[in-house]
C-alpha cells in the first residue's frame, strides 16, 4: 500500500523552522526516523520510505505554499495513489499549540496551501494533520506570526510535539485514521 504524505510549507532558508513551515518539519522527522534521505524532483523534495509493509512517497512541494495543490495532484497522479491514502500536514492556528487535529477533510479554515490543494483535488475529503501552531499576535499580523520562528519557551514542546506527530502518522498508516483521531485529537501537548 502507498501513502502520499506531504508536509505544507515554503522554500528557502527565511522560511526553515517557521510556524507555517511545521509540515516541511513533521514530515523530515518522519523521513529522517525511518531512515529515508530528500531528493529535488518535480515540484518537491521527495523521499521514499518503506514501512511496516507500506511505502511512503514523502513530498514537501517547492511550489511555495500558495500552489501547494499543483504538486500534491502531481505526485498522486504519478505514483497512482488515491486520495483516501494521502495525508496533509498543515499549521493550524485555530489550535492552540498544544493541540493536534486528525481528521478525514474538513474545509480549507483560510489557509491558501488548502484551498490549493482542494482547487486541485475538487473536493475537500482528504486526510489531514493539523498541527496546532497557537495565534498570540495582535490584530493585523497574522502574516507576521506564521512566518515568524518559535519562541525559544516554546522549542522544546513544539519538538516533543513533532514527535508525537511522526507517531501519529505511524498510527494512521497502522491501524487507521480513526484509531490516530481517537489517540491523538483529545491530547494536550505540553
Amino acid at each position: 500500500m502507498k501513502i502520499l504524505l506531504a508536509g505544507l510549507g515554503n522554500v528557502g532558508d527565511e522560511y526553515a523552522h517557521t510556524r507555517h513551515n511545521i509540515g516541511f518539519d513533521v514530515v523530515g522527522a518522519f523521513v529522517q526516523r525511518h531512515g529515508g534521505q530528500f531528493r529535488v524532483d518535480r515540484l518537491a523534495y521527495v523521499a521514499e520510505v518503506k514501512w511496516k509493509g507500506k511505502q511512503f512517497v514523502c513530498v514537501c512541494p517547492t511550489t511555495y505554499m500558495n500552489l501547494s495543490g499543483k504538486a500534491i495532484k502531481y505526485w498522486l497522479d504519478k505514483e497512482k495513489i488515491d486520495i483516501a491514502a494521502l495525508l496533509v500536514v498543515v499549521d493550524d492556528l485555530a489550535l492552540p499549540l498544544d493541540k493536534i487535529r486528525i481528521k478525514p477533510g474538513g474545509s480549507d479554515a483560510g489557509h491558501n496551501g488548502l484551498r490549493s490543494i482542494q482547487d486541485a483535488l475538487g473536493t475537500i475529503q482528504y486526510p489531514k494533520l493539523r498541527f496546532g501552531i497557537g495565534s498570540d499576535f495582535p490584530k493585523g499580523k497574522q502574516a507576521d506570526f506564521v512566518l515568524s520562528r518559535w519562541k525559544s519557551s516554546e522549542e522544546k514542546q513544539v519538538a516533543a510535539k513533532i514527535a508525537h506527530c511522526v507517531d501519529a502518522i505511524e498510527v494512521i498508516a497502522t491501524q487507521g485514521l480513526e484509531a490516530a483521531m481517537n489517540l491523538y485529537n483529545q491530547k494536550s501537548f505540553t
